[in-house]
């Protein structure tokens, strides 16, 4: 029997002036099948200071958030050391080397995506998207930005809007989260 590829997440993080904002989607779907309409893909860690959200797998990035909170404990909360960190055991581990998720995570200082192929990157602008729908967004975003005095809140609702409006594997019951 054939694997059914589950496909689920927008996540897009935006950050401005001190404050970021993470918004995801609730939508999974297994193969065409929408499975759930309000999944929550958004995590604050270290009593809030830190923001996650995750494409891929959920078990998968559940399993790499609670590595990443022991690396952030080991680390005093550094989120750029704890990230080099999870992104070295994840290359390394036999195990973890399978799972299959994608990560965004971001403090008042960093916003960074991680990745099992043993990315850690920082972008350029101040705005990353991951997920089926995670270009969508990012462009929606970056339009935004550019032309209007929307908050920055308001942008990533608009940009996730825009993108379930474009693509199959993202929905509208969106979910945001902000740091200040």
């Amino acid at each position: 029997m054939k694997k059914q590829k589950i496909r689920s997440t927008t996540i897009l993080a935006l950050r401005r002036d001190g404050k970021v904002v993470l918004a995801g989607d609730g939508q999974v779907s297994i193969g065409d099948t929408v499975f759930k309409h309000n999944a929550i893909k958004l995590r604050r860690m270290r009593d809030g200071k830190i923001l996650a959200g995750y494409a891929g797998a959920a078990a998968d990035a559940l399993a790499l958030f609670e590595r990443l909170e022991a690396k952030l404990d080991e680390y005093s909360g550094n989120l750029g050391r704890a990230c080099v960190e999870l992104v070295k055991l994840w290359r390394t581990d036999k195990v973890l080397r399978q799972l299959e998720a994608i990560l965004i995570v971001a403090d008042k200082d960093n916003l960074l995506l991680v990745t099992g192929t043993g990315d850690l990157m920082s972008p350029d602008e101040d705005l990353v998207a991951i997920g089926s729908g995670g270009g969508y967004a990012r462009a929606a975003a970056e339009a935004l930005l550019k032309n209007t005095d929307m908050g920055l809140e308001e942008v990533a609702r608009e940009a996730m809007r825009i993108a379930a409006s474009i693509c199959i594997f993202t929905n509208d019951h969106i979910t945001v989260e902000v740091l200040e």
